[in-house]
């Protein structure tokens, strides 16, 4: 009903315009050279401000764009998107110079006559070739960093954790020493069991669960993604990597971490750029620092509190990660 009341007021709000265009006479007003001159000026001046705001855009907010990949399989990422970002600049830069251009260039006047074009077999054949030609270079790259991300076939040296998504929190569980998770299903859920782990699989009893994700650099991380209830989509946008959560079925990929936490956070120059992070000022007399962490983040609007389902990732050297995984309590501690 809602839909149907802001059609009703779009249609009333349009049969308005007409009425008033007809009562006031506009659309019998036809432009004179005067009126032509004036918006082939006009259509220049709108030029230049569009391509000041363009270079301001680009200065000035630049702040917010994510800093350089921290996982190895996203650097293809980062250089597909310059690539497809500077192909698209350049093309609108020109594009937009052309046609304000030429509306000034070409401007009503009594004495000049619109000519009549039909077609251009060679205009049509460039303007079909050539972007088809660039859009299967960049659909190629693309599919190949796909399948660069999905294609877990040889990770056997991978951590294997299960991510699992529920409104409005994520929990985490590895997979222990035997590196292979138990099987796990909503119908499990019971109690302490909160991620639904079948304890008769005899995998299970090793995982261990968790509320923050901690991954060591330099090693391949292999996702397993499950929801209880709605569609979620685990996002981590510092890696580059996403991936939708759907009940009933298991959904995955992998990539390996390149940068600690500790070291993005020395990075301040460029995590200062870092849309949403916390300056910490410390002692006067000494630099600025910059709070930041890794997250994983939702990225599909999935009920009222959707803004607030996040957990911390934290990036650290492989002995840290050995020291920080041997101090977690197993399920079968917990749940038996």
């Amino acid at each position: 009903m809602l839909a149907l009341f802001y059609i009703f007021i779009g249609v009333a709000i349009g049969v308005s315009f007409w009425q008033i265009t007809r009562i006031m006479n506009f659309r019998s007003s036809i432009a004179d050279d005067k009126d032509n001159t004036k918006q082939g000026k006009y259509a220049l001046y709108f030029l230049a401000f569009f391509y000041a705001m363009m270079i301001y855009c680009l200065i000035f907010m630049n702040v917010i764009m994510l800093p350089e990949s921290a996982s190895i399989e996203g650097e293809h990422d980062d250089v597909l998107f310059n690539i497809t970002f500077w192909l698209i600049g350049i093309v609108q830069f020109f594009m937009q110079f052309l046609i304000f251009y030429f509306t000034f260039k070409y401007k009503g006047s009594k004495d000049k006559k619109a000519k009549f074009y039909a077609d251009s077999h060679k205009l049509e054949a460039i303007w079909t070739i050539v972007p088809a030609l660039v859009l299967v270079v960049l659909i190629g790259y693309g599919l190949w960093q796909w399948n660069n991300v999905m294609d877990l076939s040889d990770s056997e040296d991978a951590i294997v954790i299960e991510v699992y998504s529920q409104q409005f929190r994520w929990d985490a569980r590895y997979s222990g020493e035997d590196n292979t998770l138990g099987r796990g299903n909503v119908n499990y859920i019971k109690g302490m069991n909160t991620m639904g782990v079948d304890m008769s699989d005899i995998n299970a009893l090793d995982d261990k669960q968790v509320t923050e994700l901690y991954l060591p650099k330099g090693r391949k991380i292999h996702f397993r993604f499950r929801s209880q209830d709605v569609l979620h989509s685990a996002y981590m946008p510092h890696f580059r990597a996403q991936m939708n959560c759907v009940p009933g079925m298991v959904t995955e990929f992998g990539f390996t971490p390149k940068y600690t936490t500790d070291e993005m956070r020395q990075q301040s120059e460029v995590i200062a750029k870092t849309n949403g992070i916390n300056k910490i000022r410390k002692a006067k007399g000494e630099e600025e620092l910059y709070e930041f962490n890794y997250l994983l983040l939702c990225n599909k609007i999935c009920g009222a509190s959707h803004y607030n389902m996040q957990m911390k990732i934290t990036v650290v050297d492989q002995e840290d990660y050995d020291e920080w995984i041997a101090e977690q309590p197993t399920l079968s501690t917990i749940i038996n």
